[in-house]
């Protein structure tokens, strides 16, 4: 190293700058005679697709890139590898939405006229797939979601605007559900009453003409309905009898219209619970044990029932 180093040492500065001016003027005439040179590899070319926007959408992203083997000077590869004023190569679609697929004979001639300075030799991939579907708009009325059990919301609702515009493919926005629900993020509070801002949201790669919607709720009426049943009794000595008085309970219940043809009223079931008697009577409060499925109400229009123990003979 001692003998490697021995004629560097001790030099002046101006020494140092002639030999990095040289070793600067080599690299120079080296790189430029690189660049002269004629080099065949392989690269990615841009592409853009021409297609009617306004009839037609790509169901995946349309590939911006393809792989090609190439010729030319290195001076026109470093331009495309900077992006230095290169014309990306235009597709054109035709006979949407039926194409499925571009074939590298297809894409021959387009990419060789592309490429200025270059010799388009063959692309690494044969096919390029793509897939469209029609473009369609359809305006769909609003209405809240439903709860999460399937159960209907104890609230109306009023939106603005009251119906959405949705764009897309066709095979998706012709599923959309008519009318369409609207999530509510969380269930309001108090009353029930007051306007919040819901976004609209809706599946991918379909738009709408809002991002969201003003909601105002407001309590729904509810359908009421008096059933007479009889009571269980639960809990009584099983060696005794005992007559009530009345025999039937009285309950209202109550559920809103559209609940109204899946409510089972035959799964209402009311109870009295045994307690010691003072006397020959005493009197209980019925229970309402189970209530049917979809109910938003219940109550006992009868409040007490009498009951006697029958003396044994």
């Amino acid at each position: 190293m001692r003998w490697f180093t021995r004629p560097f040492s001790g030099q002046e500065g101006g020494y140092w700058r002639a030999v990095t001016a040289c070793f600067l003027a080599a690299s120079t005439f080296w790189l430029l005679n690189a660049l002269n040179k004629t080099y065949t590899t392989r690269i990615t070319y841009p592409v853009v697709w021409q297609y009617n926007t306004r009839q037609y959408v790509p169901l995946s992203p349309l590939p911006t890139e393809v792989a090609v083997n190439v010729t030319g000077r290195g001076w026109k590869l470093l331009r495309k590898n900077l992006m230095i004023d290169v014309k990306p190569a235009e597709v054109r679609l035709r006979r949407l939405p039926a194409t499925r697929f571009v074939t590298g004979t297809t894409l021959r001639p387009v990419l060789q006229a592309s490429m200025e300075g270059l010799q388009f030799n063959y692309m690494l991939t044969d096919t390029l797939w793509v897939e469209f579907d029609r473009r369609v708009r359809r305006k769909i009325p609003l209405a809240l979601s439903p709860a999460a059990n399937g159960s209907a919301l104890p609230y109306a609702a009023q939106f603005t605007p009251a119906s959405v515009v949705f764009e897309g493919p066709a095979g998706t926005v012709d599923r959309l559900s008519n009318p369409y629900p609207v999530h509510l993020p969380q269930a309001p509070a108090g009353s029930s009453n007051g306007d919040i801002s819901v976004p609209i949201g809706g599946p991918a790669l379909v738009r709408t003409n809002v991002g969201a919607v003003r909601v105002r709720l407001q309590p729904r009426p509810l359908i009421t309905q008096v059933v007479t049943i009889a009571p269980e009794l639960h809990g009584f000595p099983p060696d005794s009898q005992f007559v009530l008085t009345p025999q039937t309970v009285r309950v209202q219940v109550q559920c809103f219209p559209e609940d109204t043809a899946q409510l089972d009223l035959g799964q209402l079931h009311v109870l009295l619970q045994y307690q010691p008697f003072e006397g020959p009577h005493t009197r209980l409060q019925p229970i309402v044990s189970q209530v049917p499925a979809f109910t938003r109400g219940v109550s006992t229009l009868t409040h007490t029932v009498r009951v006697s123990k029958v003396r044994q003979p």
